[in-house]
């Protein structure tokens, strides 16, 4: 299965997001943003952290998801690549991931992603499927 699609926005860049499952949906949207960042193929697996995160709502859950991962790249100058979900609801998650620090002479920067933002921001079930849009400002 496809795990993302970028979309044309003014301006912006938008995806749309694929999954079997909601956990699946929200992993592959993590991934599609740092895909968006940086050349994936250059991160190792070096570090491991668990987080968790709420909202009081299944897409204020997905924008704080990303949002807090955009944080720890920015502030802790983070690369992730890998994703898993060990626990979720509608209004809470928490996840495992998987990157490395920032390395410029390795890690090949694409995209700067300013924010993850509420324009467009749809969640939905399409028979057994889940399908997000998430539109990320540059």
């Amino acid at each position: 299965m496809l795990k993302y699609k970028l979309i044309d926005h003014t301006a912006d860049i938008g995806i749309d997001i694929f999954g079997d499952t909601m956990p699946q949906l929200f992993s592959n949207a993590a991934f599609a943003m740092f895909d968006i960042i940086a050349d994936l193929s250059t991160v190792e697996k070096k570090d491991t952290r668990i987080i968790a995160v709420d909202g009081i709502d299944k897409e204020q859950l997905l924008v704080n998801w990303l949002s807090e991962l955009l944080y720890l790249h920015e502030i802790k100058n983070m690369l992730f690549k890998e994703f898993y979900i060990n626990d979720m609801n509608d209004i809470q998650l928490k996840a495992t991931i998987h990157g490395e620090l920032l390395d410029e002479k390795r890690h090949v920067i694409k995209t700067a992603i300013k924010a993850v933002t509420y324009h467009n921001l749809t969640i939905i079930q399409e028979n057994d499927h889940w399908r997000a849009r998430v539109i990320f400002d540059l």
